[in-house]
């Protein structure tokens, strides 16, 4: 469940304080249409700027342990919310992720990577790993859909730090190359006054 919607949170709440439903019963709530416009506004606004998405299939995440993974999201830059399929596909509609509105199927939490392309399928890789009840079915980047198998694939992305150190030393390969084949000559010239004057 997202930060907004106070009549939501209020109902995730008496289901926590239950603590015997699953984030599924989140998924179930019904809502206005004013609340269901606000969401898709919501997950579009996040949908035109992320870069990729990654969908899993909750088959019967506690909400404490929804919480935890939400929390590791958070801290890893990842956008994760829980929306039905339908509303999920009017969300993706006229952005990169539109092709993913029509393999969305079951109960999915939907985690958007927004600086770091391999952030959420890392995130759902890692907490899937301790929690076979999370499961990858897709992930998206680029306008292309990919099946969950291809999950670990893009968990190996750099991430913004590791692509920009790289890039950094390919940048500076060619000139420290030059500046030794530049400084090579004076070396050896210098080795020969050495010697002359030993």
């Amino acid at each position: 469940i997202g930060t907004g919607h106070a009549s939501l949170r209020k109902k995730a709440g008496v289901y926590r304080n239950m603590n015997v439903t699953f984030v599924q019963e989140c998924v179930d709530m019904p809502l206005n249409l004013e609340d269901k416009k606000e969401l898709v506004a919501e997950v579009t606004e996040v949908a035109k700027t992320a870069l990729s998405v990654v969908a899993a299939e909750n088959r019967g995440l506690t909400v404490t342990q929804f919480t935890d993974l939400r929390a590791k999201a958070r801290a890893s830059g990842v956008y994760m919310r829980v929306v039905k399929n339908t509303l999920a596909r009017k969300a993706f509609a006229g952005t990169a992720f539109e092709p993913v509105g029509a393999r969305l199927k079951g109960p999915l939490v939907l985690a958007f990577s927004k600086d770091d392309p391999g952030a959420a399928a890392r995130v759902i890789k890692a907490f899937a790993k301790d929690n076979e009840k999370l499961v990858a079915t897709l992930v998206s980047l680029g306008g292309e859909v990919f099946p969950g198998k291809d999950l670990e694939k893009v968990a190996t992305f750099p991430t913004k730090d590791q692509a920009r150190a790289q890039l950094l030393g390919l940048l500076m390969s060619p000139a420290q190359q030059l500046a030794a084949v530049i400084a090579a000559p004076a070396t050896d010239l210098a080795r020969v006054i050495a010697a002359f004057a030993d």
